[in-house]
């Protein structure tokens, strides 16, 4: 019998690959495929459609998802949940495969452990912030998305001889911020898994500043402070201009790179072989350089990340 596995993804940059290799590793096995538009909402509410190889023809280069993406509260909800339940099974699928983050596959884990439908996840998040995953999938393009602004920025702050506080995204999350700061090579960043002294960053400031260091980039996580809070504060404390830029949700799009386009291929691939083998409740994920299935319950535990050997070399190379 013809097996139908449903998918339903998140958005950022390699979901539309992995979206690829799983329609195409699944077809191939004679699976039928169904996306599931806009995620739990779209389960809730049966938009679903058939996906061949066809469907997924060129879209491995495209940021954002094909299926599209939202935040479902209704899912929440018990009554959610059995409506998305009932649509399982009016469509028949005997399987599904989530493609997200703490979110999303914590209502894959759902799933499975409370209604023993059978599900197996895919780690994307440009937070990288998933128990047990050394990468999620989206996480490398959002640092070379926000990295090409804050190299642009920088442009600015050497011509005008200027302080930039720069906010990025990341929640209570600091691995966006850390990255982009080292590989832009700022002079400081603020993190939400560290306490930070405005006062000792301006006391800096204005020592680099007696030496004629005359622009300086600091980097800000969204979950830590606001960058224009920051700003102010360091305009109020060493008299110098200062200004801020806020990345927002640009460093959710863009073209993903060459390793989030392979990341996704590889997971894909493993996704539809692991729910084909019978595999349930399970992520796949990269853990020491290997694609390997782990429970979802490790998966949506938070990750406690250390970023103080890295931090200690930031200022250092400052």
């Amino acid at each position: 019998m013809t097996r139908r596995l449903g998918v339903m993804t998140r958005d950022c940059a390699g979901i539309n690959a992995a979206l690829r290799a799983v329609v195409r590793t699944a077809t191939g096995r004679q699976a039928e495929v169904y996306g599931i538009i806009r995620g739990y909402d779209g389960l809730i509410d049966g938009e679903l459609r058939p996906l061949d190889r066809r469907t997924v023809s060129g879209i491995i280069n495209l940021g954002g998802t094909i299926l599209k993406s939202a935040r479902s509260e209704r899912f929440l909800t018990e009554e959610g949940q059995l409506q998305a339940v009932r649509m399982i099974e009016n469509h028949k699928l005997d399987g599904l495969i989530v493609i997200g983050g703490n979110g999303s596959l914590t209502g894959a884990h759902l799933l499975a452990t409370k209604y023993g439908f059978q599900v197996i996840g895919i780690p994307a998040t440009i937070d990288n912030d998933l128990g047990q995953v050394d990468q999620c999938l989206g996480a490398d393009t959002a640092v070379n998305v926000a990295l090409d602004a804050l190299d642009k920025i920088r442009d600015t702050a050497t011509s005008l001889e200027r302080i930039f506080v720069v906010e990025v995204m990341g929640r209570e999350c600091g691995y966006l911020a850390m990255k982009v700061a080292l590989a832009g090579g700022c002079e400081d960043v603020i993190l939400p898994e560290q306490d930070f002294d405005l006062n000792e960053i301006c006391q800096e400031i204005q020592a680099g500043n007696a030496q004629g260091k005359v622009s300086w980039i600091v980097i800000v996580a969204e979950g830590k402070a606001r960058a224009q809070d920051v700003a102010t504060a360091i305009t109020l404390l060493t008299g110098l201009e200062t200004r801020i830029a806020v990345l927002g949700h640009i460093q959710r799009g863009g073209r993903p790179t060459a390793i989030d386009r392979i990341l996704g291929a590889k997971l894909g691939w493993a996704a539809v072989e692991a729910l084909l083998a019978g595999e349930n409740d399970k992520c796949i994920t990269l853990k020491n350089e290997e694609i390997i299935p782990i429970p979802l319950e490790m998966v949506i535990k938070p990750k406690k990340l250390v970023f103080e050997p890295e931090y200690r070399l930031l200022k250092l190379l400052s």
